[in-house]
């Protein structure tokens, strides 16, 4: 477990670092008003921010992530690993159910952290211009937004937050063991780096496909009200007015952005944990301490 734990903090600074910028484009593309959008697309999009609000503008908000990535990621880590072990047998069933699992439970991490990076990642901008300097930094925009909605408002999205993790942990999980078994990664393999990389990439990228519409309301629902005006209900009233207003398109907006980030993110993440592993077991091999393999199916990570 504290291996699971430091592996995973390691890891998920790695993913937040090289995935960033790409969820600042996102969230941006998901929230824009359709009457008056001020990015053409996702390249646009980069060009602005940094044209804009510099280099510096692609990380807003990454006070957030960065804070909640510990928590996290021994959550992730932690719970998947369990999992599998109480279900008894590694099987890809097993695999989703224990991704799931684990995507389910850091919801309550997940959640308040990713509001508190949305917040950020709008304030300063176009319509939200007003509201520039109403957040000083992360843990002050959680603190605001307590002190005037109390729980409920830092829970914002948590309903949505559920619905998209659940699933697409699940198929992380899943997606990743398979293909590492597909692979052959094994410690001896010359080419065990790119092995992974692929694979922790292609994981990512079926994870969000997975539940992407799901993300665009939750992002709209948290950023709901910034502005002062309320305009959505609840899920299905989101849903319902998003589609009216703009289409089903409107549930791929920043898609691409988001695949982009996708695939570097996980590969990062996952080469970062198993290396890291690697190092460790190894150091624990050296002084005759028990340990299991070098490399290993996420159920073991």
């Amino acid at each position: 477990m504290a291996l699971d734990f430091l592996a995973g903090c390691v890891g998920g600074a790695a993913g937040v670092l090289v995935g960033h910028p790409f969820d600042t484009v996102k969230v941006r593309l998901q929230v824009q008003s359709v009457e008056k959008p001020l990015y053409r697309g996702t390249y646009h999009c980069f060009q602005s921010i940094i044209k804009h609000e510099s280099a510096f503008g692609l990380y807003k908000g990454i006070g957030s992530p960065m804070m909640g990535l510990t928590f996290i990621n021994a959550l992730v880590f932690g719970v998947q690993g369990n999992t599998i072990r109480a279900l008894g047998k590694d099987t890809p069933l097993n695999q989703f159910l224990a991704g799931s699992a684990a995507g389910a439970i850091q919801c309550v991490i997940c959640c308040p952290m990713e509001l508190a990076k949305t917040r950020m990642q709008l304030q300063g901008t176009g319509e939200y211009s007003l509201k520039s300097k109403n957040y000083k930094n992360s843990l002050d925009c959680l603190v605001k937004i307590y002190q005037k909605e109390g729980l409920r408002g830092i829970n914002r999205g948590m309903v949505s937050t559920f619905l998209r993790e659940t699933p697409s942990f699940g198929f992380y999980f899943l997606t990743y063991d398979s293909l590492t078994r597909y692979l052959g990664c094994e410690v001896e393999d010359s080419y065990i780096i790119p092995k992974l990389l692929l694979a922790g990439g292609m994981s990512g990228i079926v994870s969000w496909l997975s539940t992407y519409p799901v993300d665009v309301i939750k992002s709209r629902l948290q950023a709901d009200g910034v502005r002062g005006v309320v305009q959505y209900n609840g899920i299905l009233d989101c849903v319902r007015k998003s589609y009216r207003e703009e289409g089903w398109r409107v549930f791929t907006r920043g898609l691409t952005s988001t695949l982009l980030r996708a695939f570097p993110v996980n590969a990062a993440t996952f080469a970062t944990v198993t290396v890291f592993l690697m190092y460790m077991r190894s150091e624990e091999n050296l002084h005759e301490c028990e340990a299991g393999p070098a490399i290993q199916q996420p159920s073991s990570l």
